[in-house]
């Protein structure tokens, strides 16, 4: 079985293209972050949508800075770049992906498109969750 789940934002807008056969690919980037201190590094992921998916409505949503959960198919491939330099490519066939953290205000369609000096959007994914901490807890819950 071959399923590999991460979460991340997208490094640029998303490209929707289409095959001979008129099949829609939707293509986008994902930097996915690991460790910490000095060892913190960044993969990029090379994602795919394909079909009814790749030219719905969700390709509008895939812009950059969309922090998104992605499950798919992983495939490693290698490659030789322009100047003739071996390269490893990470490309995931996604299968189900999950729109978190939040809209930016591109998506929301209103406010500053040229970066203006509007109030700041948090990055926590959670903070305009709705806060639980008055309802009732039953304390005769087995776990």
């Amino acid at each position: 079985m071959n399923i590999y789940s991460f979460t991340g934002r997208l490094g640029r807008d998303c490209e929707t293209r289409f095959t001979q056969a008129g099949m829609a690919i939707c293509s986008f980037t994902v930097a996915v972050d690991y460790g910490f201190g000095e060892n913190k590094g960044t993969n990029w992921i090379r994602c795919s949508l394909f079909g009814k998916r790749a030219e719905g409505g969700l390709p509008k949503y895939l812009v950059k800075g969309t922090q998104v959960a992605i499950s798919g198919e992983l495939k490693v491939r290698e490659y030789d770049d322009k100047d003739g330099n071996k390269r490893t490519s990470v490309d995931v066939s996604v299968d189900k992906l999950d729109l978190i953290g939040g809209r930016s205000e591109a998506q929301s369609g209103g406010g500053n498109q040229g970066g203006g000096s509007g109030p700041q959007k948090s990055s926590d994914p959670f903070a305009d969750s709705p806060d639980f901490g008055d309802v009732p807890v039953d304390d005769d819950i087995p776990f």
